[in-house]
C-alpha cells in the first residue's frame, strides 16, 4: 500500500495516487511552494496597492501629482510592471494601465493608458 506524502496514511484509489485527499495535496504543495509564493505574494500586494494608489489620484484619467503626495499614499517607486519610452524620450512608468510620467520640481504626470 502507498501512503499519502502529506499526513502518511494510506491510500486507496488509482495506482499513481500519492495523497489520500485534496485537502493533504494542498497543504503539501503549499508547504514546498513557500518561499517562492510569499516573494510573489508580497510584489503582488506592493504593485496591487500602487495601483488603487494611482488609480485613486487621477480619477479623470490625466492629472498632475506631487512626488509628497503620492508617498504620503504609500506609493512605492521601486515596483511599477512596465516602462514606455516616447519617441521625444520621455519616460512613462506604468503599474498595468495607470501610469506617471517624473516632471520638474518634485511633480508627476498621472496618466491611463487607453485599451
Amino acid at each position: 500500500m502507498k501512503q499519502c506524502l502529506e499526513c502518511g496514511e494510506k491510500i486507496a484509489g488509482r495506482i499513481d495516487k500519492k495523497f489520500c485527499s485534496d485537502g493533504c495535496r494542498n497543504a503539501y504543495n503549499n508547504r514546498v511552494n513557500k518561499d517562492s509564493k510569499n516573494l510573489i505574494r508580497n510584489t503582488n500586494n506592493r504593485l496591487r496597492k500602487n495601483y488603487r494608489i494611482l488609480e485613486q489620484l487621477n480619477p479623470d484619467q490625466k492629472t498632475k501629482t506631487s512626488r509628497a503626495k503620492l508617498i504620503e499614499a504609500g506609493f512605492d517607486f521601486n515596483y511599477f510592471t512596465s516602462i514606455y519610452t516616447t519617441k521625444s524620450g520621455n519616460v512613462y512608468y506604468f503599474v498595468y494601465d495607470q501610469g506617471y510620467l517624473p516632471l520638474e520640481g518634485e511633480y508627476y504626470a498621472l496618466v491611463k493608458r487607453e485599451s
